[in-house]
């Protein structure tokens, strides 16, 4: 009598979160079409990795590590908002060092941002140029963190302006930089288009933060001209809308693969940029954000859909689209 009745068919063994017991009552979904579905996956098959974000310095990610381990959540990335220029060389190499011992690649961000600025435009109600880097100065304070992360061992970075993310680009042509850097855009300029994707994988990004608020059909739309991983946070910061999305969490990897899955705090107040004033705040969050992984991972469990997760330990993404570099 309490048996729930089976998923309906065409689901491809993902169940969202209700629909068998809504299905017994004749209340059951649109079956899920295989043209939504992404065609594109990591090199090694899998389809999500998970990134635990806002990770600001060797003593948050020693909180990470640890509750990662407690509570048994896979990470394959982790982030920092501050940027390369709030970390001494010391902590620089202690957070690589830790992100190694767990093969767990370490994403830093790059230079001066706008927001930080003596521009006025992002002070007011239109937001000017935002996180962007202003003139040539910033530019160059965006270089030099990428030459100083990469040369204490960091090989992921965080860029939020497309002339940032050309150059780093052009200098990991170059040699410059190592070939095995890889660019992740930044979600405070994520593209909401499926053009506008398309110009950022072809401009160096190895990942693309993509705003939550995306709608499953933009997510499909997306894959339709892009394979470059989308990094998604299933539960936003509050300056980036505050969005949960985790009881959708099978579909936006079905869809949005591949794809990482960002663990973040909703109604948590932002702590960029990182000092040891916002300490007790910036390793309780962090703390919070590893359970929130654990819960979805949970989700993903108990509907079926937690197969496809890629190896721990990978980080490349495979072949993408550039634009030709004139010599």
């Amino acid at each position: 009598m309490n048996d729930v009745p089976a998923p309906p068919p065409g689901t491809d063994g993902l169940r969202r979160p209700g629909d068998a017991a809504l299905t017994g009552l004749g209340l059951g979904p649109a079956p899920l079409l295989p043209s939504d579905a992404s065609p594109h996956s990591f090199p090694d098959g899998g389809t999500w990795r998970t990134e635990v974000p806002s990770v600001e310095g060797p003593e948050a990610l020693g909180v990470v590590l640890e509750e990662s381990a407690r509570l048994d959540v896979p990470v394959h990335r982790i982030s920092q908002g501050s940027g390369v220029w709030m970390l001494t060389d010391a902590e620089i190499t202690e957070m690589v060092k830790g992100c190694a011992e767990r093969d767990i690649e370490l994403c830093l961000f790059t230079g001066p941002r706008g927001t930080w600025d003596t521009g006025a435009s992002v002070r007011t109600d239109s937001g000017g140029a935002g996180l962007r880097a202003r003139g040539h100065d910033a530019l160059a304070g965006c270089v030099e963190d990428a030459l100083r992360a990469t040369g204490l061992g960091v090989r992921c970075l965080l860029v939020a302006d497309e002339g940032v993310l050309w150059t780093l680009h052009r200098l990991r042509e170059q040699g410059v930089l190592p070939a095995d850097t890889t660019f992740k855009v930044s979600a405070l300029i994520g593209p909401v288009n499926p053009a506008s994707y398309a110009v950022y994988e072809q401009l160096g990004a190895d990942s693309v933060n993509i705003p939550s608020d995306l709608t499953l059909a933009q997510f499909t739309e997306i894959r339709r001209v892009s394979r470059a991983p989308m990094d998604l946070y299933i539960e936003a910061p509050d300056d980036l809308g505050g969005y949960v999305r985790m009881y959708e969490v099978a579909e936006l990897i079905r869809r949005g693969a591949p794809l990482y899955l960002k663990f973040g705090l909703a109604r948590a107040p932002g702590i960029y940029p990182y000092g040891r004033h916002l300490r007790d705040l910036a390793l309780a969050s962090a703390k919070e954000r590893v359970r929130r992984g654990r819960l979805a991972l949970d989700l993903l469990a108990r509907h079926g859909a937690d197969g496809g997760m890629a190896p721990l330990g990978t980080r490349l993404p495979g072949p993408l689209n550039r634009f030709a570099i004139s010599s």
